[in-house]
């Protein structure tokens, strides 16, 4: 299986583009940072804030920085609710984050008051993202392979998370014309030909089929510009790749930097550009489309 991986992997670099042009760095006050999301013109940087990278520490470390206008501004200070944050989503005037074994939710208007916890189930431990349809929250889980639903329809109280969907490592979500891309990881470090990017097409009676079969340790989704490819981040080979939506196939973008990315994360793509977590070197790399 690791033969026919390499195979096919050297085979997908052969068809590499060309350098996409690196347009920034945002390292400043940045500690192992897993997402990005785009907010009130700028972009929102999750951190862990801790002196050694865990994914599921319980410090309350965490913070989320607004990068706007070539400047960092705090947003959600660490408040002892965060401590690994990862996905992140605003809607109706709250930002929910995903955090080891919980999501939190933000009143963006009041962040001083007391954030919502929506507790996940025991043994739930490696909550990712997170994406929303009508008046439900879906929530990825890693390590125990589970998609949970939430019906935030009164942001205030939201509903007890139900299982609500079964698949491999599920990491990254994206929503695009109505289905769902979820992004698959092992999160044993083991990939298999389960770790592929998977599609759900009805929401209301959802089956997760594999979109493509290229395995991966894919983490983050995103929708490109113009609408006709996604891209994802992959831990193994450390990197980026589009997929086109018509043909599925996939492109590893090339990336000239002097220092390689190690652990490209949760993606967002906005004015053209690709914002990219490098989360072990605590940093955010801006590339262009």
């Amino acid at each position: 299986m690791k033969t026919l991986i390499s195979m096919m992997w050297v085979c997908l670099l052969a068809a590499t583009v060309s350098a996409q042009t690196v347009v920034n760095v945002i390292d400043n006050g940045i500690r192992y940072c897993e997402s990005t999301l785009p907010y009130d013109g700028g972009i929102l940087i999750a951190n862990f804030g801790t002196e050694e990278l865990n994914p599921l520490n319980t410090e309350g470390k965490g913070y989320i920085v607004l990068h706007k206008d070539g400047k960092n501004e705090v947003l959600i200070p660490a408040d002892g609710h965060l401590s690994a944050p990862k996905g992140m989503l605003a809607r109706d005037g709250r930002l929910y984050v995903c955090d080891v074994n919980k999501v939190m939710s933000y009143h963006l208007a009041d962040k001083g008051s007391e954030p919502l916890t929506i507790a996940l189930p025991e043994g739930h431990l490696f909550a990712n993202d997170l994406v929303a349809d009508g008046r439900y929250l879906y929530i990825s889980v890693t390590n125990t392979g589970t998609i949970f639903r939430v019906d935030i329809s009164n942001p205030s109280r939201p509903s007890t998370p139900e299982e609500w969907l079964k698949v491999a490592g599920p990491n990254g979500l994206l929503l695009h014309d109505g289905a769902l891309y979820v992004a698959s990881y092992p999160a044993d470090g083991n990939t298999t030909d389960a770790h592929v990017v998977y599609r759900v097409a009805n929401l209301e009676k959802p089956v997760a089929e594999k979109w493509m079969d290229v395995p991966g340790q894919y983490d983050g989704l995103a929708l490109s510009s113009d609408g006709k490819a996604l891209y994802v981040t992959n831990w193994t080979p450390a990197g980026v790749s589009r997929i086109d939506l018509a043909t599925r196939a996939l492109t590893p973008l090339g990336i000239d930097l002097p220092q390689a990315l190690v652990g490209p994360a949760d993606i967002s793509v906005k004015d053209g550009c690709i914002y990219i977590p490098d989360l072990p070197n605590s940093r955010v790399v801006v590339v262009k489309e």
